[in-house]
């Protein structure tokens, strides 16, 4: 099936003269997760993971994920003739250095320019400048040979009161004004999708997990020019952008009004697509720079914060429930990796304002742990056993907030050696919540707290250690970010704020053995001032059990010991109100001082 589209791609190439086409992981914004209408790179591979990069050529193709998916792709395109590039690894070269190095004299690219970057097209420009060779861009060929592929969403949007933003869209478009105005900016082009939903206030549901609305945003220093479905909006909505001096316009109709522009512009090369960039670049002078609401959604203020710790104690509830039935079931019940993570999922549905899980549930058994982004499929999941490790990484969208927490069970006799391991990683990821830092310190600064125990037992794994989360939209959410090194386009040397939220979640990940991961959610706040500087902390607000039955106790540190007994009274002080009494007695022993 996936060497049949391959061939069908190749005859659409041919009618372009194309040498070499370029599938990335899109939508026509840059977002990090993609509805069933965009996943062409899964069309075209097999490869479900979210993230990843494929390139078919006229007689090879390949495809390219990241240290998360090493195994995962291996074995979803087994059996195709597709070649794996494992992205990050010592000597192999990324997608545009390849095409930078195998594209022909007079060679050509090709791409939907509307789902390619535009520093990823202005570099396949330089590559085939170099070649004298030339671009297309302007043609979707998956799309045309892909027969059944579904439609464009078509859900309905809905306003987030102040209550829960602490904001309103005037307040931030003056803010965004005001950055413009700095710029010598009269036009500001937003389409990144969790911008636009922050900025105006409003939520979706056209990405499954982020609750978004596909559409773009012009902002001009009086008025706004929104494009979207307006199918999409209701009455109030309606209502709404009126009263905000905002205008709603046809989806597509923005890459042709761009063409009339003829003031200075903003925007943001690193997010906005290559046709987009292009049609404006062509029309007026421009101010390229990150958008600046990406930094102001990333610091919460004290409305979000305070929605945040309620949000957090729900998902507590339902993990510390999930938990409970986890392990007086295990061994008593059938269970698989597919059937826990429907069970996790009914618990948090229990809660309310519940809308969605925040990513696809992460239910992993053992070896299938090893990969940090397994998928369980119902027709070839593990069976769990009362032995080994099961590994849950699982959030949820809640009115209150977003969520992301994992946590690895026992669920039953661990194997020595995975213990020690759980008992690193536990150490680690209590290091970097407890540590003070001045401000001005990245997470680069900071990451080896993370690792430190693990990296000294000649261990690592492969992601960074922690990500910024949005407030009901990605999980994921930039600019800051927790990893040893710096990655091309992430913004990770931003420093660490007030305000700002990351993930702690350091692992181990023995491909055919095990996997381990603990993670919590922090909030930085400010701490002690003095003639040294401002010193910032974390506050932790995710609060579950870290299982006890995993821990290696004569390897646990004394400073861990001490965190995790203080850690675990909070825990059982604010979810034990939740629970009935069976559940309370419980989460007692689970959380008993050590």
């Amino acid at each position: 099936m996936i060497n049949e589209r391959i061939r069908a791609l190749r005859e659409k190439m041919k009618e372009h003269n194309i040498d070499y086409y370029y599938i990335p992981t899109n939508d026509y914004h840059n977002s990090e997760y993609v509805g069933a209408h965009f996943q062409e790179r899964y069309y075209m591979s097999g490869f479900s993971g979210s993230m990843g990069t494929m390139i078919v050529g006229k007689e090879k193709s390949y495809l390219w994920a990241d240290g998360r998916y090493y195994v995962q792709a291996e074995q979803e395109i087994k059996g195709s003739e597709i070649i794996f590039k494992r992205l990050g690894s010592d000597g192999v070269e990324t997608p545009l250095q390849f095409l930078s190095m195998n594209t022909p004299e007079k060679g050509v690219i090709g791409f939907d320019g509307k789902t390619a970057a535009a520093f990823e097209g202005l570099m396949m420009e330089r590559i085939v400048n170099n070649k004298s060779g030339s671009l297309v861009s302007g043609y979707d060929l998956v799309g045309q040979i892909w027969q059944d592929r579904p439609a464009l969403p078509t859900a309905k949007a809905f306003i987030l009161n102040e209550s829960y933003s602490g904001e309103s869209t005037q307040s931030k478009l003056e803010r965004i004004r005001k950055v413009m105005k700095q710029h010598e900016a009269n036009v500001h082009v937003v389409n990144s999708l969790d911008d636009i939903a922050w900025i105006l206030n409003i939520r979706g549901a056209d990405i499954p997990a982020t609750p978004v609305v596909l559409s773009y945003l012009m902002i001009e220093q009086a008025e706004c020019r929104y494009y979207v479905d307006e199918a999409k909006l209701s009455d109030e909505l309606k209502a709404y952008f009126i009263k905000n001096n905002i205008t709603v316009h046809p989806y597509d109709a923005i890459y042709k009004d761009v063409t009339y522009v003829k003031q200075t512009v903003m925007m943001d090369p690193e997010i906005m697509n290559y046709t987009l960039y292009n049609a404006i670049k062509k029309s007026t002078t421009t101010v390229e720079m990150a958008n600046p609401s990406i930094l102001m959604k990333a610091l919460k203020n004290e409305t979000e914060i305070e929605n945040l710790r309620i949000a957090h104690i729900k998902d507590g509830v339902a993990m510390t429930k999930f938990m409970y039935w986890l392990k007086t079931n295990i061994g008593k019940i059938e269970m698989d990796e597919v059937s826990v993570a429907d069970k996790l999922l009914t618990f948090r549905e229990q809660q309310e304002q519940f809308i969605e899980v925040s990513f696809d549930t992460i239910s992993a058994y053992n070896a299938n742990a090893a990969m940090m982004h397994y998928h369980a499929q119902k027709e070839t999941c593990a069976t769990l056993q009362p032995e080994g490790l099961l590994l849950v990484d699982s959030g949820g969208q809640y009115m209150n907030g977003t969520t992301d927490i994992t946590r690895t069970f026992a669920l039953g006799e661990v194997h020595p050696v995975w213990k020690t391991h759980f008992t690193q990683t536990l150490m680690g990821m209590a290091q970097l919540s407890r540590q003070k830092f001045l401000s001005g310190c990245t997470g680069i600064n900071l990451d080896i707290l993370a690792r430190q125990y693990l990296w000294n037992s000649n261990i690592d794994y492969r992601s960074g250690t922690g990500h910024g989360v949005g407030f009901l939209l990605g999980v994921h959410e930039g600019p800051h970010g927790i990893r040893w090194r710096k990655a091309m386009n992430r913004k990770e040397d931003t420093p660490l704020m007030e305000g700002m939220v990351v993930t702690d979640e350091p692992g181990v990940y023995e491909e055919g053995s095990h996997g381990i991961r603990i993670e919590n959610e922090l909030i930085v706040k400010k701490d002690v001032v003095n003639e040294y500087g401002q010193f910032l902390a974390f506050e932790t607000i995710t609060f579950v059990p870290i299982d006890l039955d995993a821990i290696d106790f004569e390897t646990l540190d004394e400073a861990t010991r001490i965190w995790l007994n203080e850690y675990h009274k909070e825990v059982y002080a604010k979810i034990h109100p939740y629970l009935n009494d069976e559940e309370v007695a419980w989460l007692k022993e689970y959380t008993k001082e050590i």
